[in-house]
């Protein structure tokens, strides 16, 4: 019995599903489950591991502390990790067999420092900033880091598995940005070949260009949100348009349910007034667990929605810190105990929530709070 009256059911068997799905899609590229923000708030062991059961060859985690963790459980994938600062300890991925990117000439010589130390050769992918404006060499910081590459591999410290880069318009298919983005990206592979640096593997997509652009996926794609079952580009389609299928519900026990008579506020400042005599419930999650304050109702305006027994119903009034309210309606028949859905099967969706708190899905999933459970179910296993 938990102690906490609400819960993030994740079912691992959708995560197995949605990486079957994406290799296929994928149509020979090979598949990096990005299970970064620990795997978008699902939870980063349980989700690789049924990434991997589903035929994702490679984990992509943005921390070095992600990273480790996947091989302290005992996960033998392929990881590749991509964000760190000076004086990292690199030689704890190297010793790990865990993949650097390599974003910038420091990057290269701490890379190759650990390398040394551990006796090791590191493998290493250069990312490459195309477009984007964030992270990565620029076409003109390539050429020495790639010279200074080149006489590393020869010594045997180092190995250049990959060249990489990063979309700035994928949710929007079909931008000519992508396609200059791809071209330059071609451009450095040639200027690496040229300076005997062969990489194995490019890679440029994430889920938006895995599920819509097939001129995109190269060698390897990176699909984070699409493994969750969620759509990156919902203006094309929902999950089921591409086969996918939501792996998180978000749900809670209603802690009070009580009457209101009309006219009365709910909530701080009182954005919420009931129109008429009705039933209020207290849902047990706020904005201490990640659920947005932005999602609140205001100024006659609903909040974001809810499932209530097979009803749609709407946040009333502003979400506080450990709870927010529902305006149940003057028949409700709910009690204490009973769940609300807040996300998920049996209520709407985190593109529902990410429309009513003015932001994306991605932050919807991946910003709910530790401190809510996670319960893991197995929908191929039978698990309900």
């Amino acid at each position: 019995m938990s102690l906490y009256p609400a819960r993030a059911v994740v079912d691992l068997g959708a995560i197995r599903a949605n990486a079957r799905t994406l290799c296929r899609i994928a149509d020979g590229a090979a598949v990096m489950a990005v299970v970064k923000a620990d795997a978008y708030g699902h939870g980063l062991v349980p989700v690789a591991r049924a990434a991997v059961e589903g035929g994702a060859t490679w984990l992509g985690a943005a921390q070095l502390t992600e990273a480790l963790a996947l091989r302290e459980a005992g996960i033998d994938a392929r990881v590749l990790t991509w964000l760190y600062a000076p004086g990292a300890p690199l030689e704890l991925a190297v010793a790990a067999d865990i993949d650097l990117a390599v974003a910038a000439r420091w990057a290269l010589d701490e890379v190759a420092q650990a390398a040394r130390a551990t006796g090791r050769t590191a493998r290493v992918h250069l990312k490459v900033d195309t477009g984007l404006g964030r992270n990565g060499l620029t076409p003109a910081e390539l050429p020495p880091v790639l010279d200074a590459a080149a006489r590393l591999q020869e010594q045997g410290v180092l190995r250049v598995v990959g060249i990489f880069s990063h979309l700035a318009f994928a949710d929007t298919p079909g931008h000519p940005t992508s396609a200059r983005q791809l071209a330059l990206l071609h451009d450095c592979v040639a200027v690496a070949r040229s300076r005997g640096v062969e990489p194995e593997l490019r890679h440029l997509a994430a889920s938006a260009a895995t599920l819509t652009a097939p001129e995109l996926h190269l060698d390897l794609v990176r699909p984070g949100l699409a493994l969750y079952g969620v759509s990156p580009v919902p203006q094309v389609g929902d999950p089921a348009h591409f086969g996918l299928v939501p792996a998180m519900t978000v749900e809670a026990e209603l802690a009070t349910v009580k009457r209101l008579p009309a006219g009365h506020g709910m909530s701080y400042a009182h954005h919420y007034v009931t129109s008429t005599d009705t039933t209020v419930g207290v849902v047990p999650l706020g904005y201490g667990d990640g659920i947005p304050r932005h999602a609140s109702g205001k100024d006659g305006a609903p909040g974001a929605p809810v499932g209530v027994s097979g009803r749609a119903l709407t946040i009333a009034g502003r979400v506080c810190m450990d709870q927010f309210m529902v305006d149940l309606g003057p028949q409700a028949t709910e009690v204490a105990g009973d769940t609300v859905v807040l996300f998920g099967r049996g209520g709407p969706s985190a593109e529902d929530w990410a429309r009513a708190a003015d932001t994306i899905s991605y932050e919807i999933v991946t910003r709910l709070g530790a401190r809510v459970p996670r319960v893991y179910i197995d929908s191929e296993k039978g698990d309900a």
